[in-house]
This record gives structure tokens, sequence and C-alpha cells, in this order.
């Protein structure tokens, strides 16, 4: 187990470096001069060099990207053209946000997502599989955004029960989570259903009917049990979505959080925000994906018997 998770570690290396070029190249060739933004509109044509130079932009790609890896071998994401500030610093005033939102959505994903495929595969074909894959395919279908007005109009304008926007209190995360919640729960609840309906027409599970185990038991201690390395793996991605993915939320609840910086930081051209947020969730992204991995063994004794033996 220990090697395998040395392997891991190893492979993380190459993957931030590759999102480190792709990022890199990406933002270059977003059109717009970043120094002529910090110099004015009305800014002479030498004002707006002398600011290029200073910021290291006259220099070929090659020389940028090496200086921003150097530094980030070192753990600095670089200055923020905009705020003249850490780029790590600008991440985690607002990371406490983007992570407390990512994990009550998670939860909402996971409540509702688990529930509905569990009450869809107890009757097949039937009335609740017909509704709850009505409601899956109703939440995959909604726009994140057009859910959040909605939601928006009824909770805090007719009913002015929840605020609009903030990120200060804990009440104001309870309809931004149950948007993304909704969202991904949808996808959660298929995936459940087809999942727990390879398990459920196994022998094992007809042998603990025969033998008069309650039909409670069956469906959660023996077919939900057998079938959770599958849902383990879309609830790790879809918080890894969800981390990286909440930029329309964020945007539409004025949410000060990860998504929203990065969109900001697209607009002003700032290269080192930009590569650093990217870099900083991709990070965290591929850290989810080892813990995932590492769920599957103590889910699945099978895996961790093949790992040992490999």
């Amino acid at each position: 187990m220990y090697s395998y998770i040395g392997k891991r570690i190893l492979q993380i290396i190459p993957t931030l470096l590759g999102v480190s070029i792709f990022c890199f190249t990406l933002i270059h060739l977003i059109p717009g001069d970043p120094a002529h933004l910090i110099a004015g509109m009305d800014a002479s044509p030498g004002e707006v060099d002398i600011v290029r130079e200073r910021l290291g932009l006259d220099m070929p790609l090659y020389e940028q990207y090496w200086n921003y890896l150097s530094h980030l071998l070192r753990g600095d994401l670089g200055i923020s053209l905009k705020t003249e500030r850490p780029v790590l610093q600008e991440i985690m005033t607002r990371f406490p946000s983007t992570i407390q939102l990512t994990v009550m959505s998670t939860i909402v994903t996971i409540i509702i997502g688990l529930l509905a495929g569990i009450v869809a595969v107890t009757k097949p074909n039937g009335g609740r599989d017909h509704a709850a894959m009505l409601f899956s395919l109703i939440g995959i279908s909604m726009p994140v955004f057009w859910l959040g007005i909605i939601l928006i109009l009824v909770f805090s304008y007719y009913f002015p029960i929840l605020p609009s926007g903030g990120s200060s209190q804990f009440k104001h995360f309870i309809l931004p989570s149950l948007v993304l919640g909704v969202s991904s729960s949808a996808v959660l609840a298929r995936l459940t259903r087809s999942s727990m309906l390879e398990v459920i027409h196994q022998d094992y599970i007809r042998t603990a009917r025969a033998k008069g185990v309650k039909e409670r038991l069956v469906i959660y201690k023996h077919v939900l049990k057998n079938a959770l390395v599958p849902i383990i793996t879309v609830i790790g991605l879809e918080f890894g979505s969800l981390l990286g993915g909440a930029v329309l939320t964020e945007t539409v609840f004025s949410m000060n959080g990860l998504g929203r910086y990065i969109i900001q930081s697209i607009q002003f051209r700032d290269y080192s925000a930009v590569q650093g947020s990217v870099l900083f969730v991709a990070s965290i992204f591929v850290v989810i994906n080892l813990i995932v991995d590492l769920c599957y063994a103590a889910v699945d004794p099978t895996i961790r018997y093949e790992r040992k033996g490999a």
C-alpha cells in the first residue's frame, strides 16, 4: 500500500507540470495587454513599455515560464498584477469560502443523489423509479445560473427567508450549495441506480433474501455496499468539479470565492493570478483523486489484495 501511495505521489509531479504549461500557454493566447490595463487607457506607449518591462512581460515566453517555474518550486505563485499582492495570499483569503461551499454542496449531492438512486432501485420501472429518474433528468438539464436566479427570486425576494448574496455567514451558503448540490446529485442518482441494479441480481443477493434477511438490510448492507466503488469515484470527481466549477454560482450569489477571483483575474489579464489559482485547484483535485483511490481499498477488499500482489 505504501509503495502504491508513493507511486501515485510521483505521478502528481508530471501532472501538475503539464497543467502549468497548458495554463501558461493558454493565458498568453488571450487577447489583451495587462501592461496597458495597469498603465491606464491614457498612458503613452513609453509608459506602457516601462510597465511591461517591470512586470517581465517583455521577455520571451520560455524565459517567462522558466521564471514562473523557478518561483513555483520555492512555493511562490507570483505577484498579482492587479493588486500587487502575493497570489497565494489572495487565494487563501478566498479559498475558505470556496471550500465551505464545495463541502456543503457535496453533502447535498450525496444525500439527494443516494436517496434518489436507492428509491429508484427498490421498485425498478415503477412509479418511484420514473419519478427519481425524472428528477435526475431535470437536475442535469437546468443551468446552474438559471436555478440560482430562481432560488433568489423565491427565497430572497418573494419570501425573504435567506440572503441573496455574501459569504460571511453560514446562511449565505445555503442557496448556493442547493444550486450546486441539486445539479450534481442528478448524476449521482443515475449512477447509484445503475450500479445497484448490476448488484441486485447477483446470486448472493438472492441467497440473502432466501435466508429471510429483511429487504432494508439487503439494500443497504449488501447491495449498496457492493456498488460503492463507482459511486465513490463519482463523488470524488464531483467534489473536484464543484471546487473548480463554482464560478457561475459564486458570481450569481456575489460570493468572495476562488472561482469569482479567477474570472476577475481573466478579465484583467492577471497572468500570475490565473496561473496560480488554476494550479492550486488542480493540485487539490489530484490529491482528491488519490484519496478516492485509497478509499477503494477500504470498500472493496479485492482491490487491496490485487495491489498487495502487484
